[in-house]
């Protein structure tokens, strides 16, 4: 396991200098001049030019990835252009908000998911599972901006129930959320149906019932156990995708994320802020496709990592 992880790990190096590469490069094919943002547009040209000097922009692109790179490898993700604050000190003022708005739409969605698509195995072409491939299809295609201010007007407009956006109290983690595990929550479901219904096909649940076992025993304390690892695969791969994806959500309802965080500065064409952003991203991925490898080996000792 350990030569695992280093293998792993050493992938993962490789990963996030092509993502720095790459997101390098996207941001400075962006129309727009910083310099000229931060000036203001009636700024002299000689202003505008002090400026881009100050921020290393009038330097050849190899020699401003290399600062970048450079300055990664020792923990360093640069200094917003905006604020003129490290861009670091940012991220972690925004993260909170962010793992706080992801983890409950995992904890929705698996909790709603699982279910669901236990239900829909057990009773195949039942109504039961009619309704939840209804659901699910509707969870799938259902775009998130479009949900969420649908779930704005109906629970914050007309019905005053829930706060239309912030994160000024408890409540208002709730419509975000929702909007968040939609899609999560069909995914979750159709994968623990299919995966439920090849497990429940195999001779050893048969002699389960067979030897007098309740069907609930049957099904979640065996046949759920070991249809469980696609399951797992699904989830790990959302967490960090509800991570990294919450981009829309966070800005249709105003959630002091590092999403939000990411669009207003690529608005702004603050450079630093965006990569750092990014970067940080494409960490929490990986980290979290490693974690979930690992569970396998915990859930199922039939794999072995060599």
């Amino acid at each position: 396991m350990l030569r695992y992880l280093t293998r792993r790990l050493l992938a993962t190096l490789v990963t996030l200098l092509g993502v720095s590469v790459i997101v390098f490069m996207l941001m400075h094919l962006l129309p727009g001049d910083p310099a000229r943002l931060i000036a203001g547009l009636t700024a002299p040209e000689a202003e505008v030019i002090r400026l881009r000097t100050q921020l290393g922009l009038d330097q050849p692109l190899a020699i401003q990835y290399w600062h970048f790179l450079t300055n990664l490898l020792q923990g360093d993700l640069g200094t917003s252009i905006r604020s003129s604050a490290p861009v670091l000190s940012e991220i972690l003022a925004r993260m909170p908000w962010t793992i706080l708005l992801a983890f409950v739409s995992m904890l929705l969605a698996t909790l709603v998911g699982i279910p669901a698509g236990v239900i829909a195995a057990r009773w195949r072409n039942s109504l039961p599972d009619y309704v939840v491939s209804l659901v699910t299809l509707f969870g799938i295609s259902m775009p998130v901006y479009w949900l969420g201010l649908m779930l704005i007007i109906l629970f914050a407009v007309n019905l005053h129930w829930l706060p239309a956006g912030g994160n000024e109290s408890a409540p208002s983690v709730i419509l975000p959320a929702v909007t968040l595990a939609s899609f999560s929550v069909a995914l979750i479901a159709r994968m623990t149906r299919s995966s439920m219904l090849e497990v429940l096909g195999q001779d050893y649940l048969r002699t389960a019932r067979a030897k007098g076992l309740r069907e609930n025993a049957v099904v979640f304390r065996h046949a759920l156990k070991n249809a469980f690892i696609p399951v797992i695969t699904v989830i790990g791969l959302q967490l960090g995708m509800l991570l990294s994806g919450s981009v829309l959500t966070e800005t249709v309802f105003g959630w002091p994320g590092i999403g939000l965080l990411l669009v207003d500065s690529i608005f702004a064409r603050d450079y630093p802020v965006v990569q750092g952003v990014v970067m940080v991203f494409a960490l929490i991925f990986t980290l979290l496709n490693i974690l979930v490898d690992i569970c396998y080996a915990y859930l199922d000792p039939r794999i072995h990592y060599t």
